[in-house]
């Protein structure tokens, strides 16, 4: 069975070629417009790993680590922050909300991937 990842991103495009790289590389994938979105479907579908923007409407991307972080079924589940933002401060409140990883695009296929396996163990 193959593992089942969230893509949350506010750009179309964006959530289509992260999409589609993980589709290639064998992984179910759900897509999600914002962080609400994002919830919304993590709670009727579980996940095994979130990768997600900062910047997004309706509810970004470090409010939804917290969000989802606070249901016990999300509480080890990795989420990988893929974003254009870099300051210190948002890096340490995405550890801070659960993050385990921040990648900053735009970003590279191979380490994506290997962050992704890495994470899933």
């Amino acid at each position: 069975m193959s593992k089942r990842l969230l893509i949350v991103d506010d750009s179309t495009v964006m959530r289509m070629t992260v999409s589609s790289i993980l589709k290639e590389t064998g992984y179910e994938v759900i897509e999600a417009e914002n962080g609400q979105v994002a919830l919304d479907r993590a709670k009727a579908t579980p996940v095994d790993l979130i990768i997600c923007d900062v910047n997004m409407p309706v509810m970004d991307g470090l409010t939804f680590a917290r969000l989802i972080k606070e249901e016990a079924s999300y509480r080890f589940v990795p989420i990988i922050m893929l974003t254009t933002v870099t300051g210190q401060s948002e890096m340490e409140a995405g550890k801070a909300a659960g993050v385990k990883a921040w990648m900053v695009k735009p970003f590279d296929k191979v380490k994506l991937l290997g962050a992704v396996s890495k994470l899933l163990g």
